[in-house]
C-alpha cells in the first residue's frame, strides 16, 4: 500500500534532532523523499547515510537558516535532486538561556532569536513558494508554539515574540496563496521532550518543572507525536486546512487550572 506522502519531496530544517528528526523518519516511512537542512554536518552526513541504507531517499544540505543564499540553495537542491518541492517543514529554532525576562534580555540575544526563529521562516517560505505556485500545489508547515497564543509561564521574551510572528505570518500566507493551491499552516507544540528541553532541565530543573505543572496530561509531548501532526498537515488528509493554528500541546491552551 502506498504511503501517505508517496512520491512527494519534503524539505525539513532542523532535521538532525528533536521534532525535525522524528519528522524526517516519519516522512520516509510514508514514502516521501526528504532533504534535511541543518548546521550539524557530522550528524547530517551520518543520518543521510544511515537512512539511505535503510532504503530512504535522503539528502543532507548544510544550511544556516538566517542566510538567504543558503536557504535558497537548500530548496534548489530539493528541486534539482528530486524534481519538485511539495512540502516545506520550516522547523529550525533556538531557545537560548540568555533569552529571559524583557528586563534582563539584551538586544543581541533578542536579535539572534528573532533571526533564527522568525526571519528563517520568512526566508524558507520565500524560497519554497515559487516552486509550489508553479506546481499549483504544496504544503508549508511552520513551527510556532503554544506560547504564540498565550502567555508563557517561564519568560522567554524573544522566543515568545518570534513564535507569535511565525503564527501571524503563517495566517497571512495561508490566506494569500490558498487559491494557488498552496496550504500554509502552523504547528504549535506544547513542551516536547527534545534535546532543547532536556538542556533546560539540566541547567534549571525548577524552571523546567514549572512547565510541566501546567500540562493537563501531566507529561511532556514526544517528538514522534509532533511528527504525526506534521504528517497530517503535509498530507492530503488536511486538504481543506490552511492558515490554521494546529495546537498539539497536551491541553495547555485549553486549561484554566490544572488538576493535581
Amino acid at each position: 500500500m502506498a504511503g501517505r506522502l508517496e512520491g512527494k519531496v519534503a524539505v525539513i530544517t532542523g532535521g538532525c534532532s528533536g521534532i525535525g528528526l522524528a519528522t524526517v523518519r516519519r516522512f520516509l516511512e510514508e514514502g516521501a523523499k526528504v532533504v534535511i537542512g541543518d548546521l550539524d554536518d557530522a550528524r547530517g552526513a551520518e543520518l543521510a547515510d544511515e537512512l539511505s541504507r535503510e532504503g530512504g531517499s535522503v539528502t543532507y544540505v548544510h544550511v544556516d537558516v538566517t542566510s538567504k543564499d543558503e536557504v535558497d540553495a537548500l530548496f534548489t537542491t530539493a528541486k534539482d535532486t528530486y524534481g519538485s518541492v511539495d512540502i516545506a517543514f520550516n522547523n529550525a529554532g533556538i531557545s537560548p538561556p540568555e533569552d529571559d525576562s524583557i528586563l534582563t534580555t539584551e538586544l543581541d540575544a533578542w536579535r539572534k532569536v528573532q533571526e533564527v526563529n522568525l526571519t528563517s521562516v520568512y526566508l524558507c517560505c520565500k524560497a519554497a513558494l515559487p516552486y509550489m505556485i508553479e506546481q499549483g500545489k504544496g504544503s508549508i508547515i511552520n513551527t510556532a508554539s503554544f506560547v504564540a497564543v498565550m502567555g508563557a509561564a517561564t519568560s522567554q521574551i524573544s522566543y515568545s515574540a518570534s513564535k507569535g510572528g511565525v503564527l501571524s505570518m503563517t495566517r497571512e500566507l495561508g490566506v494569500q496563496f490558498a487559491r494557488e493551491g498552496v496550504r500554509v499552516n502552523a504547528l504549535c507544540p506544547g513542551p516536547v521532550n527534545t534535546p532543547l528541553l532536556q538542556e533546560l532541565f539540566a541547567k534549571d530543573a525548577e524552571r523546567a518543572a514549572r512547565r510541566l505543572v501546567h500540562v493537563p496530561m501531566g507529561r511532556f509531548g514526544e517528538p514522534e507525536e509532533m511528527a504525526n501532526a506534521v504528517l497530517f498537515l503535509a498530507s492530503d488528509e488536511s486538504s481543506f486546512m490552511t492558515a490554521s493554528t494546529f495546537l498539539v500541546d497536551g491541553g495547555i491552551s485549553g486549561a484554566y487550572v490544572t488538576p493535581l
